[in-house]
This record gives structure tokens, sequence and C-alpha cells, in this order.
């Protein structure tokens, strides 16, 4: 979780927080290691096509928006060891 902290630039308990909402709704999973724990997307292919119907939806109404470019390639953001 340190990790994500320091990169989205939040506090830890803010963090913690969505982390917990997150698993609860199934759309990350953790993997114990140690003391640290490791997330990823539950369903990498599924929530990037979400992210594309946003997209569509957003251009739709007039505004040009790149969400989550990351998450673009599902293969990828599933290897890459997730959030």
């Amino acid at each position: 979780m340190r990790d994500l902290v320091e990169h989205i630039g939040l506090a830890q308990s803010t963090v913690s927080k969505h982390l917990s909402f997150l698993l609860e709704c199934r759309l990350v999973d953790v993997r114990p290691d140690g003391r640290s724990s490791w997330y990823s997307l539950s369903e990498p292919a599924a929530i990037s096509s979400l992210i594309a119907a946003a997209e569509e939806l957003l251009e739709a109404t007039g505004t040009k928006a790149e969400l989550c470019a990351h998450l673009r390639d599902p293969e990828r953001a599933g290897a890459e060891g997730g959030l």
C-alpha cells in the first residue's frame, strides 16, 4: 500500500478505505506476501471495456478524454501486477 500512497499522493487512511471498497466490490484482488500485499484488477478485460465505453460516452457528449491509458491493453494490465 505504501507504493500506492506515494504514487497517488493521498493519505494512507484514504487509500486503505478505497482499497477496502474495491475489494468489497470484487474489482480488485489482493495477494498477501509477507508483510506486504499486492493488489491487482480482478477482471482487467472487463474494466478495460468499461473505460472504453466511458470514453465513448464522454466523446459523444463533446468531451474528449483518455481515461486510464495504462489499462488500454487488458493483457498488459493483468501482467503488470495490477495497482
